[in-house]
């Protein structure tokens, strides 16, 4: 790869799968920067629980758009674009290569094919609705949007409470729903062909004790203060940051309800789950994405960057 460096690496697999290591040991190698597309490791509050690079392995290449968000943020996919098309300009200016790598498909997608530019929302219209979540309860909104907004009311689950919430709020603020908005945006920011893409993953029994592994030595390396430091906030429970895996299992232990070693086997149930997800996600969403296990990354990689 060093005789033919593509435009850009992208590295995406689900949790656990070795992704940081690979991206760090070709940025030493390619003289690249890594950037962030996982939507946790975006919160500052959150280097442990969301497994983000240590600060000594931040030392040895640059990292960008890690840990650069408050908890208290709901940080969007269209905020993401946004930072990272200034990130991206500023390492082409420094000549070196960018790496992005995460577990977040979404922001992979609309990367390679742009995204509706749908505008800040008001955080008294964002509180709003948020209250009003609270109060009346999903489903209460849920026909709301379907009155007022047919066309996001009826693509979205009853119960996505999320989404929903999303939704309300951006028809509230603009006067128009968000389908429309998708129709409109932002280009894309990489060419998917001048790329190396790679989805880097395992066997399922060997993700299944990575992710295991891994937990056990968040908790060890201070997971559960950093999450007692994030409740004593009194945050939203909406919040991005309050949903990252573990942190609600945490939280219910900090409160007395269950164990510790309950809250780290529900974490873990969490976690393996939404890798499950990750990997339909990817198969569905970005087909043309090599698959690689860790053994035959570099190989993957290397054979896209020859042929690019």
């Amino acid at each position: 790869m060093s005789k033919s460096k593509p435009a850009a690496i992208l590295i995406a697999g689900p949790t656990a799968s070795g992704k940081s290591a690979l991206a760090l040991a070709l940025a030493e190698k390619l003289g690249g920067t890594i950037v962030n597309a996982d939507s946790m490791q975006v919160y500052r509050n959150l280097r442990i629980i969301t497994a983000r690079p240590s600060a000594e392995e931040e030392a040895r290449v640059p990292h960008r758009l890690y840990g650069h968000v408050d908890a208290a943020e709901n940080y969007s996919v269209g905020r993401w674009c946004r930072d990272i098309a200034a990130v991206l300009a500023e390492i082409a200016a420094a000549g070196r290569v960018p790496i992005l790598v995460g577990g977040t498909g979404l922001y992979f997608k609309v990367l390679t094919s742009g995204l509706a530019a749908v505008p800040p929302i008001p955080a008294d219209i964002r509180a709003a609705v948020r209250s009003r979540l609270a109060s009346e309860g999903v489903a209460a909104l849920h026909a709301e949007l379907v009155r007022i907004d047919p066309p996001s009311g009826h693509r979205l689950m009853p119960n996505d409470r999320s989404r929903i919430a999303r939704a309300l709020e951006v028809f509230t603020a603009t006067g128009r729903s968000l389908v429309d908005w998708h129709r409109d945006g932002m280009p894309a920011l990489i060419d998917p062909k001048t790329a190396a893409k790679l989805f880097l993953t395992c066997e399922r029994s060997e993700l299944v004790a990575r992710i295991a592994a891994r937990f056990d030595v968040m908790l060890k390396a201070g997971a559960l203060d950093e999450v007692r430091a994030l409740a004593g906030r009194g945050l939203d429970p909406l919040l991005p940051a309050m949903k990252a895996h573990g942190v609600p299992w945490l939280i219910r232990h900090l409160k007395g309800e269950i164990t510790l070693e309950a809250a780290a086997e529900g974490a873990k149930m969490d976690t393996r789950r939404y890798a499950k997800r990750q990997l339909s996600w990817f198969r569905n969403q970005l087909p043309d994405w090599p698959w690689a296990a860790p053994a035959g990354a570099l190989e993957a990689l290397e054979s896209q960057a020859v042929r690019g």
